[in-house]
C-alpha cells in the first residue's frame, strides 16, 4: 500500500515532526540553527507560519502555503537536512540512511494534517501552544520560549495567563 498525503494548494497543515531519539534535547539545545534552516527555508519556498513550537525531541507547526503552492513535504526536507548539515555528527547511521544520505536524526516521517475549517484551525493552534504544558515542561504555556505563543501574547490575541487553569487543551486523536 502506498502512503498517500493530503496537498491542498494554499492549504493550511498542521504538522507534527519529531526526531529519531525521542529522549534527545536537540532541537532546543540548537535552536538558533533550527530558526536559521526555517528562515533560509521559507526564503527560497515562501509560506506563513501560523503557529510553532518546538520541545526537546519534537515539533508542532501550522503553516499555510501559498494559493499555487502545495511543496510542504520540499520545505520540511529541507528544513530537516539544514538543521542536520550544523549538527555535529555523533549519531549512527545505518546502511539504509546512508545509502539515502540521511544523518538519522530524524524520523522519516512526519504527521500532517489539512485544517478544514476555523474551528479546527483554532484547536491545532491552541494545541501547538499548549504543548510544552501537556508534555510538563512548563505550568503556563507562556512560559515556553520556544513557540509562536508571544507572537500571539504581543499581538493581543492572547493573555500571559491563556490555558494556566486548563486541564487539556487538546485536539482529540492526534499523537505526539
Amino acid at each position: 500500500m502506498r502512503y498517500r498525503r493530503s496537498d491542498v494548494a494554499g492549504g493550511t497543515y498542521f504538522f507534527t515532526v519529531n526526531l529519531a531519539d525521542r529522549l534527545s534535547h536537540l532541537l532546543v539545545e540548537h535552536i538558533d540553527d533550527l530558526r536559521a534552516a526555517v528562515r533560509i527555508t521559507k526564503q527560497r519556498h515562501p509560506f506563513e507560519i501560523v503557529a510553532w513550537v518546538v520541545l526537546p525531541e519534537h515539533m508542532h507547526a501550522v503553516w499555510t502555503l501559498p494559493d499555487d503552492d502545495r511543496d510542504f513535504s520540499g520545505r520540511w526536507s529541507l528544513i530537516k537536512s539544514g538543521f542536520s548539515r550544523t549538527v555535529a555528527q555523533t549519531d549512527a547511521v545505518s546502511a539504509s540512511r546512508a545509502g539515502k544520505r540521511e544523518r538519522g536524526i530524524w524520523q522519516r516521517r512526519f504527521w500532517e494534517h489539512l485544517i478544514r475549517d476555523e474551528m479546527d484551525l483554532q484547536r491545532h493552534v491552541d494545541y501547538v501552544h499548549i504543548n510544552p504544558v501537556k508534555h510538563g515542561h512548563v505550568k503556563r504555556a507562556a512560559d515556553w520560549p520556544h513557540s509562536s505563543i508571544h507572537r500571539y501574547i504581543k499581538a493581543g490575541w492572547l493573555t500571559r495567563d491563556w490555558a494556566s487553569d486548563a486541564e487539556d487543551v487538546g485536539i482529540g486523536g492526534e499523537r505526539d
